[in-house]
């Protein structure tokens, strides 16, 4: 198991973590009723999906 040789200083932990960011869910306009949907997923507004109805909404 690999074990850190020396102490890391304050400014290098608090560099590290300020990487730790959450992303915005990335979202896509349906191409039927225009609301937003995650992509490659049915609309839940509308329920289709690649232009045909999947779900009965």
């Amino acid at each position: 198991m690999a074990v850190p040789k020396r102490k890391m200083s304050r400014s290098n932990t608090r560099a590290r973590r300020a990487n730790w960011k959450a992303t915005v869910v990335a979202t896509v306009a349906c191409p039927q009723c225009k609301s937003p949907k995650l992509p490659h997923a049915a609309c839940s507004v509308c329920g289709t999906y690649n232009g045909r109805q999947v779900l009965e909404v």
